[in-house]
């Protein structure tokens, strides 16, 4: 049986239906893992301990800042920079997700915003020092003038600061493999792309955006931009 099963295997035909098969297995399983992990954790998801991205994000920022964090969820990254930020402005499209932030995450120095941080107008925010963006981007369509928007209507503190984490779609192999057969690849269904490290360079880049520095660290991207 074990001999049969290695011939069959190796036969092309049959090679190229398990393929896909199984891939597609690989993708579901991913999104599983996670899940389970997260209900292990008591909801809460174990790469937040074993990336420590946000140890990376409060390491960028300077206790006299006023930060403005897009995308910001339940609130986690808001609360996390606030214990050193001067203030925090986060902005969230989800009311359910907002009205949890504001329950269980609400400090003096945060300000919880409930809108498409695509069309909000941030004129009437107080002046930024930092735009912060935790795999955020990729869940944009219009990335470039998304970018390009937020930049001009925000009052800026001296300089333009922008910290942005993205997820690269080049983190192994496999991800790059699927999306060459045409399969589901994205972490995240929502997301719009994945990324390389030269996509998102010249994708700034035409936003007006200067890459100042960047590191690579599970599968993702890490950078320290500043507007041109």
């Amino acid at each position: 049986m074990r001999r049969l099963i290695r011939l069959l295997l190796k036969n092309k035909t049959v090679a190229k239906i398990l393929q896909k098969l199984v891939l597609n297995l690989h993708s579901k399983t991913y999104n599983l893992s996670g899940t389970l992990a997260s209900v292990l954790n008591d909801g809460i998801h174990p790469k937040h301990n074993i990336m420590k991205y946000k140890e990376w994000f409060i390491d960028n920022i300077q206790k006299d800042w006023v930060v403005l964090d897009v995308g910001c969820n339940t609130g986690m990254m808001p609360e996390v920079m606030s214990a050193k930020a001067k203030f925090v402005y986060g902005i969230e499209i989800v009311p359910k997700l907002v009205e949890e932030a504001k329950n269980k995450r609400q400090r003096s120095n945060i300000e919880f915003i409930c809108a498409d941080a695509t069309t909000f107008d941030y004129t009437p925010l107080e002046a930024i020092d930092c735009v912060t963006l935790s795999n955020v981007l990729e869940h944009i369509e219009y990335r470039v003038e998304f970018l390009q928007k937020l930049i001009q209507q925000i009052k800026w503190n001296d300089k333009k600061r922008l910290l942005i984490r993205v997820p690269m779609i080049d983190r192994e192999w496999i991800a790059v493999y699927k999306k060459e057969l045409g399969l589901e690849y994205r972490l995240d269904h929502t997301h719009f792309t994945e990324y390389t490290y030269e996509q998102l360079r010249d994708e700034l880049k035409e936003a007006g955006i200067e890459i100042l520095s960047y590191h690579v660290k599970f599968g993702e991207i890490y950078t320290v931009c500043e507007v041109k």
